[in-house]
């Protein structure tokens, strides 16, 4: 009987490749970059893609018309025998001439080199490129196995290329291949999803469910772009579409994940391996010296080794220290400390506990504090946050202090002072309004308070706190007699720079505030990855977006560099992020405020009220533009309910201006001037105010405006908007003494003074150029569109401005296109499915329909039935017919 009849069939055929797997782009330019290497090697956790990776470039092979073997491995080939025989008849579906009886003759080390003799004559009788797949190559143990595939790329003809996955890094010598450039490299860390890649997953894999933004970024956050990850938590929300309220819980509610990770991932592991992974995985990070003080294994890093060979699901952490620094995947250590948590209580604090000490003695007081607290060990907490406070501190130990300060109150530490203080500063900070005044009351009662030290630290919790309920005229009282020398620490220098500059911009002292900063040198150059520099760079880039200052707000934008020092989930990345994205929204770049904003707005929640102002009104004008009015509306009222809630009247008077704006285009004109009545009834008690509070009346006398514009009341309307307009050119907002124009340009307009808009009109766009303004003018809607139109038709825009006018015109138009577009699209797209516009783009390329059924794995009959469907579709009856129209419906190049 021949031996390939022996064989399983199936392990020369590659999964298929439908249309509910992501095409992965990026991946296979890498792969394709490097088909002419003798080896190719993409190794990653479980999980991770490899498979389907592997059987998308073998497709793109496929189409280039080269010759492709594909051999699926499993534990039943990890002896040689076994392997050898599947290698050989893989080598023989690829035409490669062997004599089987001589293949397989003996079992010792002369047999290899028999072996690899006779492969590579059967190799040299061939010209063409071979490409040959090994898919899970971890499960070959055997080291003559090894040693045949090292001897083939030794020695072999450089006509075979070998592509080889695996879940670890097979023990081949590699170094000298790789010098001669014949090894190309997928890594695991190139292997997760990016945050496109993972919408189109979603949206591939989850019929029926549209998701936000929002949702798709907390989804990427909580799966990191783990593929396997991906498709299980796909299956649970088809099976309970109610999970979708839940996503950041995603993980821990998918049976189908914790079952994959005990059965896939851990089951195979030993008992001594298992129990380390799970005392570790409390540690955010991890190293070997850590890893021995927490788990008291001498072994440790021998384990670490293992775990990092076998690609358990960890990655290196970026460090600059000489022993590598490690973390798990997210979902990995989620389930790994579920597990810990069976050991009880007592036994998980003390692993916290120990990795306190470990911290603690090598300073890195951020995470001692943190496990401090995990561990339920306050006196230790205290006493590490005493011992730092005398040295240095940082914005960064913010989060940890917070998780202490919630178990303590003030009077408990009345006799610590530092630790008071930045308690104070602490809750200050995070918004905590009320419980910040109760602790920098037990400051003020405190014996020493007549010290200078003790005055400043008063005055700039005080401060900090005043900034945080908007009333930036009394924190400038605070902090204006005071210099930054009296700061004890470059923490307070910089939280002192901060929240004055703020306040002074706030007070439309713009002058003031940048000369603050610029005397500062130090508060924004050094050390690039403290936060609190970054807090402080970050300061003018705020200071540029009160004035209204756009194109300056994104140069001076610490997006990037927040991004890099801290990830996209750190609070300090999602501030920078949530200012950027109202600069990128502003420019008409709606997408990239998007990507920006998805998933941060809780995030944010915790931060200044005018960081939290702009995140809320990006996010309801990218709703009501990508989604609907009604969905920004709904966001709009949970928002103005949570500043209402704890006492920010700004955010709440703009929250409900925008819902004006949304209900006067809508046509629900009563809806919007009750909505302005509560604007108004808040407006009352701030009439005189100066700073950020200053503001309120004039955002309310806009919302008016448009409801008196919209009621045909012209004299009534004008006269809130130069109530606005005084207020506005006060404090020199440029972004609403536009808005203040533009209304007026309208509301002149309609009521039959052409002359009078046309100024207004024309003033509003040399302010708008000055500041870089488009979506202001855009938002405004049809009538600013038509009115800007006539009057360019005209000529009647000078020089200096026509350019910008008609740039602001095209943003116009272009809002109009999208909708269309997108329309078009829809309909053309539909007419095909995904798998139907697979074979009409390979039979553009000339194949034939059994080299179609072997590229995509299908039988013959079904590319045949296939392409029947696409000829009704599409009206034609021939293949070349189909090409011609699916071009000109846009369906293929």
């Amino acid at each position: 009987m021949s031996l390939n009849k022996l064989l399983v069939s199936t392990k020369f055929s590659p999964p298929r490749v439908g249309s509910r797997y992501v095409q992965r782009k990026q991946l296979l330019e890498a792969l394709e970059g490097g088909k002419n290497c003798k080896l190719t090697l993409v190794s990653g956790s479980a999980g991770f893609g490899k498979t389907i990776l592997l059987a998308q470039w073998r497709q793109e092979l496929m189409k280039a018309g080269l010759q492709v073997a594909w051999l699926s491995l499993s534990h039943d080939e990890r002896l040689l025998p076994n392997f050898c025989a599947h290698l050989f008849d893989a080598l023989a579906r690829l035409g490669v001439p062997l004599d089987e009886e001589v293949l397989l003759a003996g079992d010792g080390s002369a047999s290899i080199d028999g072996i690899v003799a006779a492969l590579v004559n059967g190799l040299a009788a061939i010209d063409d490129d071979l490409y040959l797949i090994l898919d899970d190559c971890h499960h070959v143990e055997d080291p003559l196995a090894h040693r045949l595939i090292q001897k083939l790329l030794d020695h072999g003809s450089g006509n075979l290329h070998l592509i080889i996955a695996s879940r670890s890094a097979p023990p081949l010598s590699l170094a000298r291949l790789r010098v001669m450039g014949q090894v190309a490299e997928v890594e695991c860390a190139d292997l997760p999803f990016d945050l496109a890649e993972t919408r189109a997953f979603l949206e591939q894999n989850v019929s029926g469910m549209r998701f936000s933004a929002d949702e798709v970024g907390e989804i990427h956050n909580v799966t990191n772009g783990w593929p396997a990850s991906l498709q299980l938590l796909a299956i649970s929300l088809k099976s309970r579409p109610e999970n979708r309220a839940t996503l950041h819980n995603l993980g821990a509610q998918s049976a189908n994940l914790q079952n994959y990770l005990s059965e896939d991932v851990v089951a195979r592991l030993s008992a001594e391996l298992a129990q380390f992974m799970e005392s570790i995985s409390i540690c955010r990070r991890f190293n070997a010296a850590l890893a021995e003080a927490i788990t008291g294994n001498k072994n440790t890093a021998l384990l670490l080794q293992q775990i990092e060979d076998e690609n358990l699901l960890i990655m290196r952490a970026e460090s600059e220290d000489r022993s590598p620094w490690y973390r798990f995947h997210p979902l990995f250590a989620e389930f790994l400390m579920a597990r810990l948590e069976r050991r009880g209580e007592e036994a998980v604090n003390a692993l916290h506990r120990r990795a306190s000490l470990w911290f603690a003695e090598k300073g890195l007081i951020v995470e001692a504090l943190r496990h401090a607290t995990l561990g339920h060990d306050v006196p230790s907490a205290v006493s590490i946050t005493e011992r730092t406070a005398q040295g240095a501190w940082s914005v960064r130990h913010l989060g940890p202090m917070l998780h202490l300060v919630n178990n303590l109150s003030p009077e408990s530490i009345a006799s610590h002072s530092r630790l008071l203080y930045l308690g104070a500063l602490t809750l200050a900070i995070t918004g905590r309004h009320n419980r910040a005044a109760a602790w920098i009351e037990q400051m003020r009662s405190g014996d020493s308070m007549n010290t200078r030290d003790t005055v400043f630290r008063v005055a700039l919790a005080s401060a900090l706190s005043a900034l945080q309920r908007d009333d930036t005229a009394k924190a400038i009282d605070y902090l204006e007699p005071l210099r930054s020398d009296d700061a004890t620490s470059a923490f307070e220098r910089n939280i002192f720079v901060t929240t004055l500059a703020t306040s002074l911009a706030a007070a439309g002292r713009y002058a003031d505030a940048h000369r603050l900063l610029d005397a500062h040198p130090h508060a924004t150059d050094g050390d690039r990855d403290d936060t609190g520099l970054l807090l402080v760079a970050g300061c003018r880039d705020i200071i540029f977006l009160i004035e209204g200052k756009v194109i300056e707000a994104e140069r001076a934008s610490i997006y990037t560099r927040a991004l890099a020092s801290y990830g996209r989930g750190s609070v300090w990345t999602s501030m920078s992020a949530a200012t950027l994205a109202s600069v990128l929204y502003e420019q008409d770049r709606i997408e990239d405020a998007r990507e920006l904003l998805a998933n941060r707005l809780h995030i944010v929640g915790a931060s200044s009220p005018e960081i939290m102002t702009r995140a809320v009104l990006c996010q309801a004008r990218l709703d009501c533009l990508q989604d609907s009015a009604e969905a920004a509306l709904a966001l709009l009222e949970r928002q103005a309910a949570f500043f209402r809630s704890i006492g920010l009247d700004r955010p709440f008077v703009y929250t409900g201006a925008e819902q004006v704006r949304i209900l006067v285009a809508k046509g629900d004109v009563q809806s919007a001037a009750d909505v302005t009545g509560r604007l108004e009834q808040i407006a009352g008690s701030h009439v005189g105010a100066g700073g950020f509070r200053a503001e309120i009346p004039a955002v309310a006398a806009l919302a008016r405006a448009r409801v008196e514009l919209a009621n045909g009341r012209h004299d009534a309307a004008m006269q809130a908007i130069e109530t606005a307009r005084a207020i506005s050119d006060r404090l020199d907002r440029g972004w609403l003494k536009t808005v203040c124009r533009l209304l007026a340009a309208t509301t002149l307009c309609v009521a039959g003074r052409t002359t009078e808009a046309s100024v207004e009109l024309i003033d509003a766009l040399r302010i708008g150029q000055q500041l870089g303004l488009t979506r202001t003018f855009v938002d405004e809607g049809e009538s600013l569109y038509q009115q800007m139109q006539r009057m360019q038709t005209g000529g009647a825009f000078d020089e200096s401005i026509a350019k910008y006018a008609q740039q602001v015109l095209n943003s116009f138009e272009g809002a109009r296109r999208t909708a269309t577009t997108a329309d078009v699209s829809a309909e053309g797209k539909a007419a095909l499915t995904p798998r139907e516009m697979e074979m009409v783009g390979l039979i553009a390329a000339g194949m034939s329909n059994k080299r179609i059924a072997q590229t995509l794995n299908i039988r013959l009959e079904t590319v045949k039935w296939n392409l029947k469907n696409v000829f009704v579709k599409l009206k034609v009856s021939s293949r070349y017919d189909a090409t011609i129209r699916a071009r000109r419906l846009g369906l293929i190049k």
